[in-house]
């Protein structure tokens, strides 16, 4: 059965899909049991204050149409809720009862546990598929083992209707089949990523937790996470704003720097928002904070 429906709110709410077309649809799996998490619901789990769907429905939002299978939930964003049947009878199961709710030539099939998912990672799959010979099924990701990862991958939509077609006929129902009894079948390009990192175990959720807050990390994590509170999809230039907020900083007082920034995206948002708006605005002040430093620098030796 189909359902439509999600919110950055945090309450669930019938309503279409937006009608957005994209290259690619998104098939996100996210009704397993969570046994080795002791039975809870795995996907309502946060890293850097998101649930794991909200992060991976994040990282494909660029499809047309995103179809997730499990219990319906509070999204950040809307989506289109379907069962397979059984409820739990696994990802053949899943993907046979979501691909009927598409029609994009290519599917992009995804875990729902997926910490570090982005769309660069999902733009690599597609960009992989579409590079690749046209009797090509797919493309798909392994971990740093070399095994393969099917549930981070591209496919051929048609590929994986013959191959669900055949199991149906082979086996007579898809629940509880294996996904490698259908991926085994197609012709893929594979490629190794490090998104493939899922969160099985209270160990995973804490490794995920830790690893995101590192250095190199923490930043982006928190812009990503901002923006979606927010609801904004802008692209920010995190260099330019870190920069005049120095210079406003140093330039002029500290408590600037916050201020200043501020005042850049308010003004940025007025103009229509946009990365173009930001760096305009960004332009400007830091023009003006350059003036205000040579002034102050001026009185400086003047005073001597």
């Amino acid at each position: 059965m189909e359902q439509a429906g999600g919110t950055g709110s945090g309450a669930a709410h019938a309503g279409a899909e937006p009608g957005a077309v994209g290259a690619y649809a998104a098939v996100v799996l996210a009704g397993g049991a969570a046994r080795r998490l002791g039975g809870v619901d795995k996907m309502a789990l946060r890293v850097g204050g998101r649930t794991l769907l909200d992060r991976v429905l994040r990282a494909c939002r660029g499809a047309g149409r995103t179809v997730v299978v499990g219990p319906r939930r509070p999204t950040v964003r809307p989506v289109t809720w379907t069962r397979e049947e059984p409820p739990g009878g696994g990802p053949v199961a899943a993907l046979a009862a979501a691909l009927p709710l598409t029609t994009a030539d290519t599917v992009v099939l995804l875990s729902a546990d997926l910490p570090f998912l982005d769309d660069g990672t999902v733009r690599t799959l597609l960009d992989a598929l579409a590079s690749a010979e046209i009797s090509v099924d797919g493309a798909m990701f392994v971990d740093g083992t070399g095994r393969d990862q099917p549930l981070v991958a591209a496919y051929r939509a048609e590929s994986l209707r013959r191959g669900l077609a055949l199991l149906a006929v082979e086996y007579g129902a898809l629940a509880g089949l294996p996904l490698r009894l259908l991926t085994g079948e197609l012709r893929l390009v594979r490629t190794a990523s490090g998104a493939t990192f899922d969160c099985d175990t209270w160990e995973d959720l804490a490794t995920a937790r830790d690893r995101i807050r590192e250095h190199g990390h923490v930043l982006d994590e928190w812009l990503a996470a901002v923006k979606e509170e927010l609801g904004l999809d802008t692209e920010v230039d995190t260099r330019l704003l870190l920069d005049l907020a120095r210079d406003a900083a140093h330039g002029v007082a500290r408590p600037a720097a916050p201020l200043t920034t501020f005042l850049v995206g308010y003004a940025a948002g007025r103009a229509g928002g946009g990365p173009e708006a930001v760096a305009e605005a960004a332009r400007k002040v830091t023009a003006l904070t350059e003036r205000w430093a040579e002034e102050t620098a001026e009185e400086g030796r003047a005073d001597t």
